[in-house]
């Protein structure tokens, strides 16, 4: 180089004549100056392995026959480059990593990279088929078996069976949507692992638009979109810069490389050179992804790839025309000689010199890098030991002992810990990990991670290794890497158990304890959370603490434990139980009351009492920690609506899933089904932030019963939810609940004397059984669900109810002991848009007195109801008063023997459900008439003793259910005319052993039939005529959740 230094000098003083002499000197130094090897690339870079880079997943299913043909395909004499190609998610990488591990496949092919060889073959995988290569195989998507047991293994992880009550149909509808792709398979079938039913049916089936299903869909599934988002990435801006530069580099150079090798023997003129560009180009093409790679790897500027990119296209159209070029057209000939050698050292220069430099630098500074990472210490204040336990604990001696049972159980590697927030689960692990028989078994390796809201995988991995002083084989700058280097941790630890403790594992973070499983011996994962993820197989529920414990805690708290005290106990007593058993609110509530005098108790409990929430009072930390709960993502608001929705029913008291799902269709549009609604609730459950109850359910009753089914929640929670409803004023809230105590009014309502609600679509009030008073007027005109919970025997309708023109639900509900009468009924008359209207245990034997049409009612629900002769001697006819009724509810109504005639009239019903009405004995003759009824449920109605023939002309009727109705002993004799009946349910009916009557062969329509097992042998001779007829043995089911609380 100093030589050159002065020949270039020289060069300055050179005359024309004397030009070639110094030409070559120049040439040859530039030649010593490149780097001295073979025109590509070498080297490796750090911490990247070209082995295959894992096994194949465990389970596989239909690639046993394109491993087949690929390998008879790849073994080919003529075959050197072979393509596979297939649709991003199809198994194109599991397939080749099966083709590694196949023995033909380890004996056939050498393992080194050479060039020029024989039996050298190159397999290439490609979302893209590329129309050059000449070999190629196309892997096509799962068929249907294949696909439905891929999903299904998926769905139960190998370890549990899939529920009954999925229906085969329902999962066949979302491994349609799937398309056979193992990825979307996968993924899908994981995220809805222990899923309910409902929320199956609420995430996919209800889904109409097969995009969004397939992409919008998969809203839970962020690496199946990822996968799919690379495959329309093709923006032309986008293919310039980034990591898809590298690709439209490899583009143009295999547009170049096949006009090079096309014009080559045509172009006499300028053979030698195309000849040398031909063979730079050979050399390079094996390593045109090495250098795309590289080129990412190295972050090199776009202006730069990005000019040798163009060269590469000027260079094809520069081939292209050498080839029309005359063979005397000398002029011609040395000017486009030159732009040829000029692209020649370009691209050569590029990948020799440019790349190799920039790789050199880029491998001294991963060294630096890595020698840094060794010289490292512990990140300061970073520990993965566990806490210490607070010193004064109550409550917990039996839930450690009960968890460390289970912990301790060999089937068990990953255990959940569950419970709102504030129960005291970190505490309970904190306690754990203090255990002897814990320490004496896991000894140094009980390791206690803190997980959060935003877990970041590479920290945790690296605060692990740096905790216990193990340094990882390479740097850790991707989450695949911490994932990759975690067995090293885990084996290095040494031969003792491991405990490791991911403490507050937030949803949408669920998988990542499975990141954490490896088949390691005495190697457990304890997982706290509150959330009930369902696909964790093992799961402890930790309850509230009960009230001996709670005013243990409570007292040690606000220091009263010296019996000194002279706040009342009857005061105390009441404190605790406001605070539902929740440590946390114990602790910080007692805090707040500590040392403080009798009077300020007095204030505290008259302010609560008053319904201001001690959320309130100095007890910020505790809002704080109990509102974590209640983030929910944007898609995910109704959910939090609904949680706030349950606020508006008493204390302590069970909240039928019916009523809010009359709710919930008016005020989010949910279904009138309630598969959403039920699908919220179950999201609600596993948040731990309700408790949702259901008996268990037929095959046909699934989607459409839920009389039985009910919700509860924790007194916390309910005060949550009411005071993140009053964080507005009154005017401007959309949910406005109000809780009654004897006569005392609110503030709000005695300060003017017409108060206007402007805002709010939701109006829960609550009375006890002392209050008398007359209603102030309030004006509320957009209210579209009105709740009004009383006590009293008898309860007057609020007259400001007749101007709620926007009314769509009302949920009248006597909570006492009697049934009340209700007046003013008449008011409803002037609410056109009232829709829904529901009953529980109130009198409306009156009801025929002031029966007004309400031409918008489309449901009504009588719950517990003294009907009498509600229906008769009307002063208007009901078919006249409710003209667009279609669906009646009536349940537990014991004054009810015979179905009004009055009903039968009603010409647009399509439902009618009588259940548990055990006097109901006949239904008259004229229930012919409902000829637009489709489904009739007279369940548990004990005293019916048969059907009455005309049902003959329910020619629309799909759904009849007479289950548990003990005293009817035969069919009607002309069943076989309801020509639509797609399901029967005659479960419980004891006395049903006549044989069948003929026309029952007539139901060419019906596809299932639910029964016990002796009825069913009478179906077994019409299972030959009827084939598609699918007849379920019931189960017994014996509970008494329905009885009163």
């Amino acid at each position: 180089m100093e030589k050159g230094a002065k020949l270039v000098c020289k060069c300055s003083k050179i005359r024309l004549w004397n030009y070639v002499y110094y030409s070559d000197k120049l040439n040859k130094l530039d030649e010593t100056i490149l780097i001295p090897q073979t025109r590509g690339l070498s080297g490796v870079t750090p911490g990247v392995s070209c082995a295959v880079s894992r096994t194949p997943p465990e389970f596989i299913v239909e690639l046993d026959m394109p491993l087949k043909e690929l390998k008879t395909l790849l073994l080919k004499e003529e075959v050197q480059l072979l393509l596979l190609t297939a649709p991003g998610g199809c198994g194109k990488t599991t397939l080749v990593q099966m083709l590694c591990q196949d023995e033909q496949i380890q004996e056939s092919l050498p393992e080194k990279f050479k060039f020029d060889i024989p039996n050298y073959k190159i397999l290439v995988t490609s979302r893209t088929a590329f129309p050059r290569f000449g070999f190629r195989y196309n892997l096509k998507p799962l068929n249907e078996v294949a696909a439905m047991k891929l999903f299904r293994h998926s769905l139960q992880d190998g370890s549990s069976d899939i529920p009954d009550d999925i229906s085969g149909e329902d999962i066949q509808k979302i491994v349609r949507g799937c398309g056979g792709f193992p990825l979307a398979l996968k993924v899908i079938g994981e995220s809805l692992r222990g899923e309910h039913p409902h929320v199956l049916r609420f995430e996919y089936i209800l889904k109409q638009e097969i995009v969004p299903l397939r992409l919008s869909g998969f809203a839970r599934t962020e690496c199946l979109l990822a996968d799919y988002e690379r495959i329309f990435s093709i923006g032309l801006e986008e293919r310039v810069g980034g990591a898809v530069l590298g690709a439209a580099f490899g583009e143009r150079f295999a547009v170049l490389h096949d006009s090079v090798k096309e014009v080559v023997s045509k172009a006499r003129m300028f053979k030698p050179i195309l000849k040398r560009l031909k063979s730079t180009l050979d050399r390079i093409a094996p390593t045109v992804n090495d250098i795309e790679k590289l080129s990412k790897q190295l972050d090199r500027p776009v202006a730069e790839t990005k000019s040798l990119i163009e060269e590469m296209e000027k260079g094809a159209k520069l081939v292209r025309k050498c080839s029309k070029i005359r063979w005397w057209n000398y002029c011609f000939k040395v000017y486009y000689s030159d732009q040829l050698c000029e692209l020649d050292d370009a691209i050569v220069r590029f990948c020799q010199v440019d790349l190799q430099v920039q790789s050199r630098f880029c491998q001294v500074k991963l060294i630096y890098k890595k020698v840094d990472t060794f010289s490292e210490k512990p990140v300061a204040g970073v520990s993965c030991a566990p806490a210490t336990p607070p010193k004064f604990t109550v409550g917990l001696d039996i839930p450690m002992k009960e968890l460390k049972t289970l912990l301790f159980k060999d089937e068990v590697q990953l255990l959940l810990l569950t419970a709102p927030g504030g129960c005291g689960k970190t505490t309970l692990v904190e306690m754990l990990c203090q255990d002897k028989q814990i320490q004496g078994t896991f000894e140094d390796n009980i390791l206690f991670v803190k997980v959060s809201q935003t877990p970041n995988m590479m920290l945790i991995v690296q605060n692990l290794f740096s905790y216990k002083g193990i340094q990882p084989d390479f740097q850790i700058q991707t989450e695949e890497d911490a994932i990759n280097q975690l067995p090293q941790l885990l084996y290095q630890i040494g031969s003792n158990p491991i405990l490791l403790i991911l403490d507050d594992v937030w949803i949408g973070s669920e998988s990542l304890p499975e990141k954490f499983k490896f088949d390691i011996p005495n190697y457990k994962i304890l997982v706290t959370s509150r959330t009930a993820f369902p696909r964790f197989e093992f799961t402890y529920n930790l309850k509230p603490l009960n009230e001996v414990d709670a005013m243990e805690l409570f007292c040690n708290s606000a220091s009263l434990q010296g019996g000194s005290s002279n706040i009342p106990e009857e005061d105390i007593k009441k404190i605790v139980r406001g605070c539902g058993g929740f440590p946390l609110v114990l602790k910080v509530i007692g805090g707040s009351l500590c040392g403080q005098h009798l009077h300020v108790w007095k204030r505290k409990l008259m302010d609560w009492s008053d319904g201001q929430f001690f959320f309130n009072s100095d007890t910020g930390k505790l809002l704080d920690h109990l509102r974590k709960s209640l983030e929910f993502p944007k898609d995910k608001f109704t959910i939090k609506e609904c949680f706030m929705d349950l606020g508006s029913f008493p204390e302590d008291q069970r909240i039928p899933i019916a009523a809010l799902i009359d709710m919930w269709a008016e005020l989010y549009e949910l279904d009138e089904g309630g598969i959403h609604a039920i699908a919220n609730l179950h999201e609600l459950t596993t948040r731990n932030l309700a408790s949702l109850v259901m008996s268990r359910k037929d095959a046909s009753e699934v989607n459409s019963y839920f009389n039985e089914d009910f919700v509860t929640q924790h007194e916390i929670l309910r005060e949550l939810a009411m005071h993140q409803s009053s964080q507005e004023p009154i005017e401007k809230r959309s949910r406005l609940i109000v809780n009654i105590s004897q006569n005392n009014l609110p503030k709000w309502w005695n300060e003017q004397k017409q108060q206007l609600i402007d805002h709010a679509r939701l109006l829960s009030i609550s009375t006890d059984e002392l209050f008398s008073c007359s209603w102030c007027n309030i004006q509320a005109p957009n209210v579209e669900v009105l709740i009004l919970n009383f006590q009293t025997k008898k309860y007057i309708l609020p007259e400001f109810v007749e101007k709620m023109d926007k009314l769509k639900v009302l949920i009248v509900t006597n909570y006492g002991f009697f049934h009340a009468e209700i007046s003013n009924f008449q008011l409803l008359g002037s609410l056109p848009n009232l829709k829904r209207i529901r009953l529980e245990k109130v009198s409306i034997s009156s009801l025929c007195k002031t029966l007004v049409p309400l031409k918008s009612l489309k449901k009504i629900s009588l719950f517990m109801c003294n009907i009498g002769k509600a229906f008769e001697n009307c002063t208007i006819p009901v078919s006249d008063a409710l003209p667009n009724l279609s669906e009646i509810s009536i349940d537990y109504c014991n004054d009810l023997m015979e179905l009004p005639i009055g009903l039968c009239d009603i010409a647009h019903l399509k439902k009618l459900c009588i259940t548990n009405c055990h006097k109901l004995s006949t239904l008259p003759e004229e229930t012919g008439k409902l000829v637009n009824l489709e489904m009739l449920r007279l369940r548990s109605c004990t005293n019916l003793s048969k059907l009455p023939e005309s049902i003959r002309s329910l020619h629309k009727l799909s759904i009849l259910d007479i289950s548990d109705s003990l005293s009817i002993s035969k069919l009607p004799k002309h069943i076989g005319e309801l020509c639509k009946l797609k399901e029967l349910n005659v479960k419980g009916c004891l006395r049903l052993c006549n044989p069948l009557p003929e026309s029952t062969l007539d139901l060419d329509q019906l596809k299932l039939v639910i029964c016990d097992e002796e009825r069913s042998k009478l179906w077994e001779p019409i299972k030959e005529f009827l084939t598609e007829l699918k007849v379920e043995v019931a189960e017994k089911d014996i509970n008494l959740n329905w009885l009163p609380k």
